[in-house]
């Protein structure tokens, strides 16, 4: 059973960690300033460094509580505003995006049970 819950963290975590590192080219940060995302220069690189943080934080089980809010903090804002379905009018982008808002939407609610329940076993401190 321990060994369950410590790769399903690291499983949960492997994309916020690696997604994470991309949040400081150059070509990441001028996409989400075309989706008109506030200085973007300064947001996108440091919704990177939270994602990352976050990520670590759970996958180890070193804080994962407050890992586990910067991941909130970071999903939040990034499903909103860079995965709106709704104002598509191509409904091929459209279905893609709504996929994406989804996907942000389970990992929000999953980062929500971690703010309460922690790392669980095997963790290096919580």
């Amino acid at each position: 059973m321990k060994y369950l819950i410590v790769g399903g963290r690291w499983l949960y975590s492997v994309i916020f960690i690696m997604a994470g590192f991309g949040h400081f080219k150059a070509q990441t940060i001028g996409y989400a300033a075309s989706q008109g995302v506030p200085l973007a220069s300064l947001a996108v690189p440091l919704s990177g460094l939270m994602a990352i943080l976050g990520g670590l934080s759970i996958a180890t089980g070193y804080k994962s509580k407050w890992g586990a809010w910067l991941i909130v903090l970071f999903l939040v804002p990034v499903t909103v505003m860079m995965h709106r379905f709704w104002g598509l009018t191509d409904p091929q982008a459209a279905m893609m995006q709504q996929i994406m808002f989804m996907k942000n939407v389970s990992m929000l609610g999953a980062a929500l049970v971690f703010t309460q329940v922690g790392s669980g076993p095997a963790s290096l401190k919580d």
